[in-house]
């Protein structure tokens, strides 16, 4: 199918979203859309796949003018999309999610959607428990089940949102793998979204890249990141590397702890950190470190052992001690486990006041969330819903929701979906904590990311904790060997 977005508008207030874009997707290829955080990629594709209704411009399917009024238009007409948070519903099973919105009888075979289920999951070499619940899944595994999900209803057009966002590289191979078979055998059009240069250059066709809302080019693949990058950010980028500082005292503790859910153990697990220090934790979706930094914060209690924060011990206390204690947590989740889904920036931040009026000042909480914006360069207003934000300005948001004086911070995935400059920016924020003594636990499936930040890492396989290794003398590749489950004498 060929598509065509012909001087697409999309206004939100003042905010231009997507201000007269146009671009083609040819049957049979795969098209890459590239842009900061906020340039209006998801946006654009919202309006595609029915989920937004444009305010000017003509959508054009194989030279036919369409106009959809819901997803579902789209999806009849062959168009679906991948989110880049999954739409699911997290109470009920994988298989129960995969059965949601099927054409047939009234009351479908559960036999039949669980083999088809299994043979597409096969197929492109995704391993899900199909009666386990949405809610206990990974952002990874949730991905996943929504690609699987998408295809089986024989869409003509493919849309990917930062797929590749935690799952395996493994994984990633054999979804590329499909994705060319799609393209080139089934002639299926896909689009793909991505902020990661090398996965554009490894898959695509072509790209067309957008700034703040418009086409600032296109081009075929292979082309130099040089390019790509400027046509992203207007000039070339320089990160800023990482100075050596002197570590401060324990700031936490683990000895010897326990951790169960009911799919997974982690034994045995003894950590110290101390102020100042960043600690990274590397391992496939599933294989233990959500369970260590949920345990650090009081959100998973263990079974065993003790936690210490400072010199206090925490061991079985709840989320909101921890965080009067100065440690808090940002979630890879972040409009269900960092956001209110519905509610302005401007309430979030009155939320967040550390001695919340039962009257609302509305001109000052006014001030303060404009001043919050400006200071963590959110683009949103103060009346914006979080939803309607981009993943990278929602990071911003959560960012700028922290305490100030933190002794401890740990973050899942912090930079999952960002573009080059928003990972950067949420780095030297970071890094400026880290100079004030907040000690940093975080976990990335980005391996380069990890050895750049971390002073020490520690990976985790099937439920074992790796002894800490010095990032500064460690490389990717003994990383892979150790994700992969080639533990050393000193794992935990």
């Amino acid at each position: 199918m060929k598509v065509e977005l012909c001087n697409i508008k999309k206004y939100f207030g003042n905010v231009r979203a997507n201000d007269g874009v146009s671009l083609t997707v040819e049957p049979g290829s795969i098209h890459g859309l590239l842009g900061e955080n906020g340039a209006g990629k998801s946006t654009l594709m919202k309006i595609l796949s029915g989920y937004l209704k444009r305010d000017g411009g003509e959508v054009i399917l194989d030279g036919e003018p369409v106009n959809f009024v819901s997803p579902l238009d789209a999806l009849r007409r062959g168009i679906g999309m991948l989110h880049q948070d999954p739409l699911d519903f997290p109470p009920l099973s994988a298989l129960d999610n995969f059965m949601l919105g099927r054409n047939g009888p009234l009351w479908l075979s559960r036999g039949q959607a669980r083999r088809e289920l299994m043979e597409l999951g096969t197929r492109l070499g995704f391993r899900l428990d199909l009666d386990t619940p949405v809610r206990s899944l990974t952002v990874g595994e949730r991905q996943q089940l929504e690609i699987v999900r998408l295809l089986s209803f024989g869409i003509e057009v493919l849309i990917l949102d930062e797929p590749t966002t935690g799952i395996s590289a493994t994984q990633k191979e054999e979804l590329f793998r499909t994705l060319h078979k799609l393209a080139r055998e089934e002639s299926r059009s896909v689009i793909f979204v991505s902020h990661k240069l090398e996965e554009v250059q490894e898959l695509c066709d072509r790209v067309t890249v957008l700034r703040r809302g418009r086409v600032a080019g296109e081009v075929e693949i292979p082309c130099p990141n040089e390019r790509l990058v400027r046509l992203m950010f207007g000039q070339e980028l320089r990160a800023a590397r990482r100075e050596s500082l002197p570590l401060g005292e324990p700031v936490l503790e683990l000895e010897g702890v326990n951790l169960h859910t009911y799919r997974l153990t982690v034994k045995d697990v003894s950590l110290r950190v101390r102020a100042g220090e960043v600690i990274g934790v590397a391992g496939l979706e599933g294989s233990g470190q959500r369970l260590l930094l949920r345990a650090a914060v009081g959100l998973l209690r263990p079974r065993r052992g003790r936690v210490r924060l400072g010199r206090q011990d925490m061991t079985g206390r709840p989320y909101h001690h921890y965080l009067a204690a100065g440690a808090a947590y940002l979630p890879a989740s972040r409009l269900e486990e960092g956001l209110i889904k519905g509610l302005t920036l401007e309430e979030h931040f009155v939320l967040k006041q550390p001695r919340p009026s039962f009257f609302v000042n509305r001109a000052q909480a006014r001030r303060l969330a404009e001043g919050k914006i400006k200071a963590f360069d959110i683009r949103g207003q103060p009346e914006t819903p979080v939803e309607s934000l981009s993943g990278g300005n929602q990071q911003r948001a959560l960012l700028a929701l922290l305490p100030d004086d933190l002794k401890l911070l740990v973050l899942e995935h912090p930079t999952r979906g960002l573009d080059i400059e928003s990972a950067m920016w949420v780095w030297e924020q970071l890094l400026a904590r880290r100079r004030r003594g907040t000690a940093i636990i975080f976990t990335s499936s980005d391996l380069d990311e990890l050895v750049e930040h971390s002073d020490r890492i520690v990976v985790f396989s099937g439920g074992r904790m790796s002894a800490p290794l010095d990032a500064g003398r460690t490389t990717r590749e003994e990383l892979g060997y150790l994700i992969g489950g080639v533990m050393d004498e000193g794992a935990r």
